[in-house]
């Protein structure tokens, strides 16, 4: 049973004060959490490449223009070389890392292979980069209120437009993020 102090398979929404260029407004799937840190994927973030672009590099070859044509994103500032898949596909590719209600991140050349050959799983995104949180560090960013929190919805992740993300994860616990100010006081 995992330990409720830790927010594995949630969403951290950046609150409107949120200064750091790399999270403001940002919506982050945390994949992992522990008392020894925390590991997520940016899903509202746009990178300047496309899926096609990506696959070419790896010399990965693909007939589908809607494959060639899907975003990729930006899923954090650390390793932003490096590609990550999320998906909810039960399947076996090789570096897999399955956290919460059937979500899964992948790391392998395989995936994208069986991607462009269109044996993928049915629902993905594609992120270069993670987002990356030291033993006790996202618990003092929580402290700060620097961030909502609310479990992670499908919907979200794979089918809300990439510019209603942020709004919409803060809708599912009510929050109007437009009437919350974009400052912090101090009495």
């Amino acid at each position: 049973m995992p330990d409720s102090r830790y927010l594995a398979d949630h969403l951290l929404i950046a609150m409107p004060s949120l200064g750091d260029p790399n999270f403001a407004r940002g919506v982050t799937l945390l994949c992992q959490h522990d008392e020894s840190g925390a590991m997520g994927l940016m899903i509202n973030r746009l990178s300047d490449f496309k899926l096609g672009e990506i696959l070419r590099q790896m010399e990965i070859a693909t007939d589908s223009p809607t494959l060639g044509e899907q975003a990729v994103l930006i899923g954090g500032p650390v390793q932003s070389e490096r590609g990550f898949v999320l998906h909810d596909d039960a399947r076996d590719w090789g570096s897999t890392l399955r956290f919460g209600n059937g979500l899964a991140i992948t790391t392998s050349r395989e995936i994208l292979a069986a991607m462009a050959r269109g044996e993928g799983p049915g629902r993905s995104l594609v992120t270069l980069g993670y987002a990356g949180w030291e033993a006790g560090q996202l618990e003092e960013e929580l402290a700060e209120n620097a961030w909502l929190t609310v479990p992670a919805d499908r919907a979200i992740l794979f089918s809300t437009p990439m510019a209603e993300r942020w709004r919409a994860a803060a809708q599912m616990i009510g929050v109007d993020l437009s009437r919350l100010a974009d400052g912090v006081g101090h009495a």
